[in-house]
């Protein structure tokens, strides 16, 4: 069977490293993942996702990410059932992660709350610093320019050489 769940979101709140009677460190958090797709008119949407680690993965996503930080998970589906203070029976959907990467800059190089349509604005302006940036040494490769003349199209009619 295949349970392979991949993500990439930002914490909505600061995880809080827990130990359990036996020792073992454990967090749980949630990410906000925005969606692919916005209705014309309105505004993106996302889906909140509570993940679980567990032993060194807990200690370093405890150490290393706050609220806001843009996180990639790795890891498998999980259900589970129990019981609330009302005595309902109640069932959760988690991601139990077993890999957790950086997925943005540091902290202090950009502000963790940063919106879609600023984090958009930054990258346009990066871009467009790179592309007035100055001109590389004579005779040095200059992969950035190019035009439409520099492709010609391919005849894919005939078979192929081998």
């Amino acid at each position: 069977m295949l349970n392979v769940v991949v993500l990439m979101g930002r914490l909505v709140a600061d995880p809080e490293l827990r130990t359990t009677q036996s020792g073992l460190a454990t967090t749980t958090f949630r990410i906000a993942c925005d969606r692919n797709y916005a209705p014309q008119g309105q505004q993106r949407q996302a889906d909140f996702i509570t993940v679980v680690a567990w032993r060194q993965t807990a200690e370093f996503v405890c150490k290393y990410f706050q609220k806001g930080s843009l996180i990639a998970i790795e890891g498998s589906l999980q259900t589970r059932q129990y019981q609330d203070k009302n005595g309902n029976n109640r069932t959760t959907v988690e991601v139990l992660a077993s890999q957790v990467s950086f997925a943005g800059p540091k902290a202090a190089d950009k502000p963790s709350a940063a919106s879609y349509e600023q984090q958009t604005a930054n990258h346009v302006r990066e871009a467009n610093a790179a592309h007035n940036a100055p001109q590389a040494p004579q005779g040095a490769p200059e992969y950035a320019q190019g035009s439409a003349d520099d492709f010609s199209v391919i005849d894919d009619t005939e078979d192929l050489p081998f």
